[in-house]
Formats: C-alpha cells, sequence, structure tokens
C-alpha cells in the first residue's frame, strides 16, 4: 500500500485508505493530488485488477479529469476508448 496515498487530503473523510473500496478509489480519482495520482498509477502498474476498477468507475462516475484516465490506463497496456462517452463533472457537480 502506498503511504503517500494513505495520507491524502482527498481521503479527508476516512480514517483509512482502503484501496479495495469503490468509494475510496472514486474519492482518490476525484479529489486526489497530482502526487496521489502518481502513487495510484504506479500501483495500477502492478495490479490489472485495480486497473480495470479504475476503468470501470471512470466511465460511471463524473470525475474532473476523465479521458487523463484513460489515457494513463492505455499507457499501461489496457485496451480503453479515448472517445467513450463518460459522465459530464460540470452536469453533476455545483461547478
Amino acid at each position: 500500500m502506498s503511504a503517500e496515498l494513505s495520507e491524502s487530503v482527498a481521503l479527508w473523510n476516512r480514517k483509512a485508505l482502503v484501496i479495495e473500496s469503490d468509494e475510496v478509489l472514486a474519492q482518490i480519482l476525484d479529489r486526489g493530488s497530482a502526487d496521489d495520482w502518481r502513487a495510484l498509477y504506479l500501483l495500477a502498474a502492478a495490479d490489472a485488477r485495480l486497473r480495470a476498477r479504475i476503468h470501470r468507475l471512470v466511465l460511471a462516475v463524473p470525475l474532473p479529469l476523465p479521458r487523463f484516465w484513460l489515457a494513463a490506463l492505455i499507457a499501461l497496456g489496457e485496451p480503453a476508448d479515448l472517445t467513450a462517452p463518460v459522465p459530464d463533472y460540470f452536469e453533476h457537480t455545483g461547478i
């Protein structure tokens, strides 16, 4: 487990990093810093199941940079479509 991620401000409402939780993973994808995302990318590089979960969440959860994550998955060798429909972050938030 990444020590960097366990200290992420994205986990402000969590007592611990439970990367196996889709809610925690979505929270990191949504609110994580560049350092958090780098740590998550390194974890995903070694874990096909984590890559599959990230892919599923990117296509289902409104995130600020969904195509960034699709490109990251492609860089890790995963089949992903950069033109796939993704939820509109701005439509689902107050921003």
